[in-house]
């Protein structure tokens, strides 16, 4: 890194651009105390997305990076580490900066991502920026479109997750979000990860809060539909398994 916290494709984490900064979670890192950055715009289109909002990669960012500073000198001691989110952050080139400096800054580094850009978290990984990695795997590859609304979406979300997973020592949770009109193959998606090495698994269940207009998060019988689902994950074996209800 270049004077001026500057990387060799010339950005810096004040490039950032972030939509808002929550200031302590327990929720997005299991087991941390971290604060939380959802970083601006997302190339995929979830019909179920609790952050709609801020998926349109043509708004700023309208919080400064300076804030996220000014936060960690306050909670040192208090939080364990950030986590990027979104959006989806690997889609800014301003990250590798960012994630380096809050570890320069003593805290450690966690990433929600949807595994839309491989190469980027490839990068991410091989230069040891980040300690925990929670990605999302949408559907099987054949069914990520109608899940995604992109070509070639399903691709690039396994093969992310094989580089993941070829990493052991970057601790993980794949996490599958279900809802009723989407792809009914949450158990081979769960059979799958714990086939390519998935040591924790989340099911979360879609709620209509943050979505966008017009989602409906639930049908008749579809809660007990999720809850049967949820013990068959369980059932495969994770070291670690969550089950996250509506």
């Amino acid at each position: 890194m270049d004077e001026g916290g500057r990387g060799a494709a010339g950005f810096s984490p004040d490039d950032l651009q972030i939509a808002g900064i929550v200031p302590m979670s327990t929720v997005d890192w299991p087991g941390k105390f971290v604060a939380s950055v959802f970083a601006q715009g997302c190339p995929w289109a979830c019909p179920y997305c609790q952050n709609s909002a801020i998926l349109d990669p043509r708004i700023p960012g309208v919080v400064a990076w300076s804030a996220l500073e000014d936060l960690l000198s306050r909670r040192r001691g208090l939080l364990d580490g950030v986590v990027f989110s979104g959006g989806e952050a690997t889609r800014q080139h301003a990250l590798l900066p960012a994630m380096r400096r809050v570890r320069e800054l003593g805290f450690e580094v966690g990433l929600h991502t949807a595994g839309p850009y491989p190469g980027r978290l490839e990068s991410i990984l091989e230069g040891g920026l980040v300690d925990w990695v929670g990605i999302d795997i949408k559907a099987l590859p054949e069914h990520y479109e109608a899940v995604a609304g992109r070509r070639g979406s399903g691709e690039k979300a396994w093969e992310s997750l094989r580089i993941l997973l070829a990493r052991p020592e970057v601790d993980h949770e794949v996490r599958l979000t279900v809802y009723p009109d989407g792809p009914k193959d949450g158990l081979r998606v769960a059979r799958a990860a714990r086939a390519a090495g998935a040591r924790a698994f989340a099911l979360q269940q879609a709620r209509e809060l943050g979505a966008p207009k017009g989602f409906e998060a639930s049908t008749m019988g579809w809660d007990e539909q999720v809850r049967a689902l949820a013990r068959e994950c369980e059932s495969l074996g994770f070291e670690r398994f969550e089950f996250r209800p509506a």
